[in-house]
């Protein structure tokens, strides 16, 4: 598993991550305080306080470059 912080201060942010990280076949985690949520649901992710950064647990070692790469806009 890998611990990435990111950004999602806007809708479009929201909905561009969603769209982005669906492509992959792996499990994501968003961790905000005590709540941890599924980081394909965009409904969760719109309970968070998207003002702070939040961790997004990664849990796949086969794809990590590519997700990685994908990540980047949301640094």
């Amino acid at each position: 598993m890998k611990t990435v912080t990111i950004n999602l201060g806007s809708i479009d942010k929201v909905k561009s991550f969603v769209n982005d990280i669906t492509k992959f076949d792996s499990d994501f985690d968003l961790v905000s305080g005590r709540y941890v949520i599924d980081a394909k649901s965009i409904m969760g992710i719109f309970s968070l306080d998207l003002s702070k950064p939040i961790d997004l647990n990664i849990h796949d070692e086969n794809e990590i470059e590519a997700i990685m790469t994908v990540l980047e806009k949301y640094k």
